[in-house]
């Protein structure tokens, strides 16, 4: 089942449940972010392979028992190119036509083969190789670099060498800081990058989380944010409520700016990716 790619595409991300309650819990906030009429799902897949099960199962379930498209993740750290292969196999089997493709990173004191794909670049590579055209691949972009990268230039030219390999868009990791992500497109025209870039969006709801995120990812979370958010500490409502408007002034600025669409990091919550949209214009609740 295809859904229609609107103009702006909006898109949510999720993670596979570990247990029945979770299960549970993101069916319901799936139904509920259906209203977004997203362009696809995504879900992740853990740390070397570690969710792998549960993300195909999760997937399947959002192709087969939803009107919108679902596209799991993949990660090279320990995937071996059989392995790799009979998964595409079977999404294909299932109506899959969607990937995010990533180099993925390693779980804490991995010490396991790396894999048969050291980079994305040679995923996507073979991902083209083995279905073709079957897939549209979706691949990362750091608007603020990747925390592993020698350089801004080397991290600039890795996302290239995964265009060139067959990438057809990107999501980038999220960020709080728009001109970060405006540079990055400026950075992308010089090198004759031109897929669509969609900025990725994490909600703001939890201080201590928001900030061990950031700091394990590398997402910049400015000063001035982090004092702000720390002076919410013991207000919950407060916090989740001055999240929701630096966020919703970010997307303002982001799609006046010209951005594609807006990837959500959902954390599984449909709460905050609704109320910001619907401050947005771009759905109404009623």
């Amino acid at each position: 089942m295809t859904s229609q790619i609107p103009a702006l595409t909006i898109s949510c991300e999720f993670f596979p449940p570990r247990t029945e309650k979770g299960v549970l819990k993101l069916r319901q906030t799936r139904e509920q972010l259906q209203a977004l009429q997203p362009a696809y799902f995504s879900v992740t897949f853990g740390a070397g392979g570690s969710t792998q099960e549960k993300t195909f199962e999760t997937v399947v379930e959002i192709q087969e028992q939803s009107d919108f498209d679902a596209a799991p993740h993949l990660s090279c750290i320990g995937s071996s190119g059989e392995n790799v292969l009979k998964l595409l196999q079977n999404y294909q089997a299932h109506g899959i036509r969607r990937i995010v493709a990533l180099r993925g990173d390693k779980p804490s004191g991995w010490a396991g083969p790396l894999g048969d794909f050291r980079y994305a670049n040679e995923l996507v590579e073979f991902i083209r190789t083995e279905t073709g055209s079957h897939f549209h691949i979706e691949v990362a972009a750091y608007p603020e670099f990747h925390p592993e990268a020698r350089s801004a230039k080397a991290d600039l030219d890795f996302f290239k060498q995964k265009v060139d390999a067959g990438a057809n868009s990107a999501i980038t990791q999220y960020f709080y800081n728009a001109e970060a992500y405006f540079r990055l497109l400026d950075s992308c025209a010089e090198r004759g990058i031109d897929i669509p870039i969609v900025p990725g969006i994490m909600p703001i709801g939890n201080y201590e989380q928001l900030v061990r995120f950031s700091d394990t990812c590398g997402a910049e979370v400015p000063r001035w944010l982090r004092r702000r958010l720390a002076d919410f500490a013991e207000d919950k409502e407060g916090l989740q409520a001055f999240g929701i408007n630096v966020v919703t002034k970010l997307c303002e600025r982001l799609l006046e700016g010209g951005a594609p669409g807006l990837h959500f990091y959902t954390l599984n919550q449909a709460g905050p990716t609704l109320e910001i949209t619907k401050r947005l214009g771009l759905f109404s609740l009623s």
